[in-house]
C-alpha cells in the first residue's frame, strides 16, 4: 500500500536534517541557504513495531519485514509560493502527491542559521505556509468552478457539484482549510478532492524542531505550536532534528540511553512515524513463518479478503477463509501450533474485519 508523507516548512527550519535522520541515509543535502533541495528526495522508512521482534523470537524467521511509509523532502516554501515564488508551484505539486503533511516548525534561536523571515516566530511561520496552501487550493478550485459553470449553463440544470464547489470556495476564502468543510463527507466533495487533491484537506503533524536544550522542557515556542495544533485538530510532536541525525546508526539500547541523558523518553521521529500511520487510519496485520515475519499495511475496517489482496490480488479473488490468531494469543501460547491446540485460532470468512495485530494465514483458490 502506497503511503506518502510530505515534509514541508519554510527554508532553514530543519526539513532536510529531519529527512536525513528519518531515512537513516545522508542523501538529502542540508545547507544554510534557501532552496538547497530542488528535486524532492524520497525514501522508504520502516514503521517501528516492537511486536515484530516478539513474534520473531518465537518463529525465528530468516528476516523481519516492517510496514513502511514513504517520506518526501519537499524544498522550502516562501511567501508567494502559490503564485510561483521560489519555485513554489513545483513544490506545491509535490505536496499534492503526499497523503499527509509533516510541517516542520523552527522552535529554536541560532544566530548561525539564517531565518528567511529574519526572526524566529513559529506561529507566523505556520501562517505563511498554511496561507500558501490555502491560496493554492483557492486557485485550483476557481478553475474547476469556471468549468462547472460552463457545464451547467450548457445543460441548463442544477449541478450539485457546482453547488458544493461554490460553498467550498466561500469556505476557503474565509481562511478555513478544506478539512474543516462541513460537507466534507458528501459525494460531491469527495469527487472534487479526488480530482484536485486539496492541500488543506490533508492531515497535518506539526514537528516542533528544538535545539538540544529544548528536549528536556518545552519552550514558549513549543507551547505555542502545541496549542495551535490542538486548536486546529492536529498534533504537535517535539523533536531535535540535529540530535536525531546524530543518533543515526546507534543501537537501540545506546539510543535509549542517549535520549534518557537528554531528558527524552522516545525519539521524536519515531513518534512522528507512528502518529502518521495512525492519522491515516492504517493498521498492521502479521504473517509469521520461517521465511519471514512481516507486517502488512491495511486500512482500519478492511475485510479479510481485502487484507489478503495486499499480499497478492489472487488472494482476494480466490479467498476461501482466513486462519487468525490475535497477537496477544500468539505470544501467550508461544506460536501457531500451541495457540491452535488451545483453541485460540479462529477460522474467519469474507465478512471478518481484520484487527490490528492479527496473525493471519489465508486459504484461497488459484
Amino acid at each position: 500500500m502506497g503511503l506518502s508523507i510530505g515534509i514541508v516548512g519554510l527554508p532553514n527550519v530543519g526539513k532536510s536534517t529531519t529527512f536525513n535522520a528519518l531515512t537513516k541515509a545522508q542523501n538529502a543535502e542540508a545547507a544554510n541557504y534557501p532552496f538547497c533541495t530542488i528535486e524532492p528526495n524520497k525514501a522508504v522508512v520502516a514503521v517501528p513495531d516492537v511486536r515484530l521482534n516478539e513474534l520473531a523470537k518465537i518463529v525465528n524467521p530468516q528476516k523481519i519485514q516492517h510496514s513502511v511509509i514513504e517520506f518526501v523532502d519537499i524544498a522550502g516554501l516562501v511567501r508567494g509560493a502559490s503564485k510561483g515564488e521560489g519555485l513554489g508551484n513545483q513544490f506545491l505539486a509535490n505536496i499534492k502527491e503526499s497523503d499527509l503533511i509533516l510541517h516542520i516548525v523552527r522552535c529554536f534561536e541560532d544566530s548561525n542559521i539564517t531565518h528567511v523571515e529574519g526572526r524566529v516566530d513559529p506561529l507566523l511561520d505556520i501562517e505563511i505556509i498554511e496561507l500558501e496552501l490555502l491560496f493554492a487550493d483557492i486557485a485550483s478550485l476557481n478553475k474547476r468552478v469556471e468549468k462547472l459553470q460552463k457545464e451547467s449553463k450548457a445543460k441548463k440544470g442544477e449541478n450539485p457539484n457546482l453547488s458544493i464547489a461554490l460553498e467550498l470556495l466561500a469556505h476557503l476564502e474565509s481562511s478555513k482549510p478544506a478539512r474543516s468543510f462541513p460537507k466534507r463527507e458528501s459525494e460531491a466533495f469527495i469527487s472534487l478532492n479526488k480530482e484536485l487533491r486539496f492541500l488543506t484537506n490533508k492531515e497535518v503533524i506539526y514537528g516542533a524542531n528544538v535545539d538540544e536544550e529544548g528536549l528536556a522542557q518545552d519552550s514558549i515556542f513549543v507551547q505555542q505550536v502545541r496549542e495551535y495544533a490542538a486548536k486546529h485538530g492536529g498534533i504537535a510532536i517535539k523533536l531535535c532534528a540535529k540530535i536525531e541525525e546524530e543518533m543515526v546508526g546507534m543501537e537501540d539500547n545506546e539510543r535509549a540511553e542517549f535520549l534518557e541523558s537528554l531528558g527524552a523518553k522516545e525519539s521524536g521521529l519515531e513518534q512522528i512515524i507512528k502518529e502518521g500511520f495512525a492519522r491515516l487510519g492504517l493498521i498492521s496485520y502479521f504473517t509469521a513463518g520461517v521465511k519471514e515475519v512481516r507486517a502488512w499495511t491495511i486500512r482500519e475496517g478492511d475485510s479479510a479478503p481485502k487484507a489478503a489482496g495486499v499480499i497478492h490480488k489472487d488472494f482476494e479473488k480466490g479467498f476461501i477463509r482466513a486462519e487468525c490468531i490475535s497477537y496477544a494469543d500468539f505470544i501467550k501460547y508461544g506460536g501457531e501450533a500451541k495457540a491452535k491446540e488451545a483453541g485460540a485460532m479462529r477460522v474467519e470468512g469474507k465478512d471478518y474485519i481484520v484487527q490490528d495485530g492479527d496473525v493471519m494465514h489465508f486459504r484461497f483458490n488459484v
